[in-house]
Order: structure tokens, then sequence, then C-alpha cells
């Protein structure tokens, strides 16, 4: 794989895809998509989890100095099992992009009241504080 001819997101999904494939040769896993994917969620539950170990959510105790490498992991290994979700459900990094480019869109004109969706538009909020 020539890395100077694919785009980031590209290599991310055939990089997961490689690692995805090994995993479940090696181990012998065969499951259906929805129970992959279940296991991806509960996976990132709890890498969720720990991201919210290296950011002091634990109001009972004492904070500590953030460790960015340790926090930068946490994001990581969430991305590795979003993209594993995202392959098992047939996505590639072109919908993925297309998907969030729409997305991005659509959220920006619920904010700016653009959108058939009520309640995103501040404008709306700032009118009943009156």
């Amino acid at each position: 794989m020539e890395l100077n001819e694919k785009d980031k997101l590209e290599i991310i999904f055939e990089l997961q895809k490689k690692l995805d494939t090994d995993i479940q040769v090696r181990r012998g896993l065969d499951f259906p998509m929805e129970r992959w994917i279940q296991k991806d969620v509960l996976a990132m539950i709890s890498e969720l989890a720990e991201l919210l170990d290296e950011v002091n959510f634990k109001w009972w105790k004492n904070e500590k100095p953030i460790d960015e490498a340790a926090l930068h992991g946490e994001l990581v290994d969430i991305l590795h099992f979003f993209i594993s979700m995202c392959i098992r459900a047939g996505m590639d990094a072109d919908s993925l992009f297309e998907g969030y480019i729409a997305k991005n869109r659509e959220n920006f004109d619920r904010q700016y009241g653009r959108s058939q969706k009520k309640g995103y538009d501040v404008t709306e909020k700032d009118a009943s504080a009156e």
C-alpha cells in the first residue's frame, strides 16, 4: 500500500479491515454483522469509560494532570471500533465522508433555523426567553 496514493481515511479503513480479518481468522470468530456491531459498541463503551478516566470526570477525586498521550491513545482505540462498525455496516471511507458532510451541513442548517426540525435554532431560544 503506497501511502501517497490514498487519503488518510482510506488508509485507516484498509488497516482496520486487515486487523479485523486477522483477528477473526486467528481466533476463529464468525458472528453475523449485527452481533459484531453489538460487540464493537460494547468495546467502544469500555474505551469511552477509559477516556473519561483520563479527563478527571470523578468529582469525588483529586484532579491529576491530563496525560495527553493516554488521552490520545484512548481516542485512537475508540476510532478503531468505530471504523470496524462502519466496515461491518457496509460503509467505506467515501460513504463515511459523504455521510459526514451531509450531516454536518444539516446540523449547521438546524442551528440557523434552515431545517424542518424545530428546537435547534438559537434565535428560537432567545425569543422564548423574552
